[in-house]
């Protein structure tokens, strides 16, 4: 997980918020054991030893381990919207503003595993805790509101099908990669291949990609639009393959 402070998960049961440099190794601590042990099973002398606080400052702080939970989840919801505004998906031609969210929501997944397994953790207490924090669901009106502008860039310019939903869309995005990285030790005994692998992870993100890609370009005008606008980038790999097989 990130090991960045966030703006999220302020002071819940006691009267200040901690030091920024307190806060950043309790949330990092906290982050670790909850998700390796989940709400119930973390313990909170655990998480003050790991950060090198009092335990009496975490009751201070939060209240309880229960709200240093909720604040563990606001942080990191917090944390990948932040970084979704930085892609700056509006400067971008929509092609290349879909392409980037989906790449980078593979790779924020794939190397955030701790935020995998925390949401996997709160989704078996039926999103309980999430329910209860206001900042959680403040952070989708701003992610919606991005896509939505992307999306309908992306119709009106030909480039995508119409009236697409940008909750759908996401949902979508979001599974094709985070299911991926939340089942990798079971795909990888399945298949009988190593999914960690640097060249098995670029593979499935590249497919990510084009999977959610082929899906918003699925219109004659649109995917003739797509190919023109690969073709730069489908040329240079069959131009470096043609000097390779010059070599063999």
């Amino acid at each position: 997980m990130s090991r960045r402070n966030g703006p999220a998960g302020g002071a819940r049961g006691g009267e200040h918020a901690p030091p920024l440099d307190s806060r950043a190794r309790l949330l990092n601590a906290a982050i670790d054991e909850f998700a390796r042990n989940g709400l119930l099973g973390a313990r909170v002398d655990v998480i003050a030893r790991r950060a090198r606080i009092n335990k009496q400052l975490i009751y201070h702080y939060f209240g309880g381990k229960e709200q240093l939970y909720v604040a563990v989840l606001e942080h990191v919801y917090a944390d990948i919207r932040g970084k979704e505004r930085a892609l700056h998906l509006p400067g971008s031609d929509p092609l290349t503003a879909m392409r980037t969210l989906v790449g980078f929501t593979f790779d924020y997944v794939s190397q955030n595993r701790a935020f995998v397994r925390l949401l996997t953790n709160e989704n078996l207490l039926e999103a309980k805790y999430a329910r209860r924090s206001k900042r959680i669901k403040e952070t989708r009106s701003p992610l919606v509101a991005l896509l939505d502008e992307t999306l309908r860039r992306g119709a009106a310019a030909g480039l995508f099908r119409k009236n697409l939903d940008p909750v759908q869309v996401y949902i979508s995005i979001a599974g094709l990669c985070f299911f991926y990285v939340a089942n990798i030790h079971t795909l990888s005994v399945l298949f009988e291949r190593d999914m960690e692998k640097r060249a098995a992870l670029r593979e499935r993100r590249a497919h990510v990609v084009e999977f959610v890609l082929g899906y918003l370009t699925n219109t004659a005008a649109a995917a003739a639009s797509r190919r023109k606008h690969s073709r730069p980038a489908a040329n240079g790999r069959r131009s470096a393959a043609t000097a390779a097989a010059g070599l063999l």
